[in-house]
């Protein structure tokens, strides 16, 4: 098992908070995004800050961390592929149980519903899973740089925004046989037999 890194910025510390239920402690502290939080699409670049406010309650099980995360995430736009960036703005309530509770827990078989439990390693916990649980779904699943963007021209890439009338007289390839028996095409035919 990997031991947590006090000295991590989202690895905090609640020696100060103890034990006893109701000890309260309010936090603000700007960190470094880590690698990989976002998607494919958009995300926020690591090393850029996110704005935390955290306040750390002492319960009978654990600790209770309730908060919120700002950030801004980066990205391209789906439709014209210009840069796009986006304000996110995550809440988050999180239980970090103390260990010899999360071992009791398990002996007597509650919460086999938890798909993951948070505990604490000693006075320690870390933020990043929970952060990335807040910060990545409130990302937008397709990023447009406007609600009415027009993207870009299928047959070209021109971007759609620039130049409104923009199009492209396409021939359906099944009637362009039929393209020879239009006038011009006929006369020029004449005109060239002629020479």
């Amino acid at each position: 098992m990997e031991h947590l890194n006090p000295r991590s910025p989202l690895v905090f510390d609640t020696t100060d908070l103890g034990r006893r239920p109701g000890s309260m402690e309010r936090l603000q502290r700007t960190v470094e995004a880590p690698a990989d939080f976002g998607t494919d699409v958009i995300a926020v670049p690591e090393g850029s800050p996110i704005e935390l406010e955290l306040r750390l309650e002492s319960v009978v099980e654990g600790v209770l961390v309730t908060g919120s995360a700002r950030a801004t995430a980066t990205g391209a736009c789906v439709r014209c592929l210009d840069p796009v960036s986006h304000e996110v703005d995550g809440h988050f309530q999180e239980l970090f149980a103390y260990a010899d509770r999360a071992a009791h827990h398990r002996e007597v078989g509650a919460d086999d519903d938890e798909t993951e439990e948070h505990v604490l390693e000693g006075d320690l916990f870390d933020l990043e899973p929970v952060l990335v649980d807040t910060v990545v779904p409130a990302l937008p699943f397709q990023p447009v740089c406007r609600e009415d963007c027009p993207g870009l021209c299928s047959e070209c890439g021109a971007h759609l925004a620039d130049d409104p009338e923009h199009h492209h007289e396409v021939l359906d390839p099944r009637w362009a046989a039929l393209s020879a028996l239009s006038p011009d095409t006929t006369q020029s035919n004449t005109e060239e037999k002629r020479n």
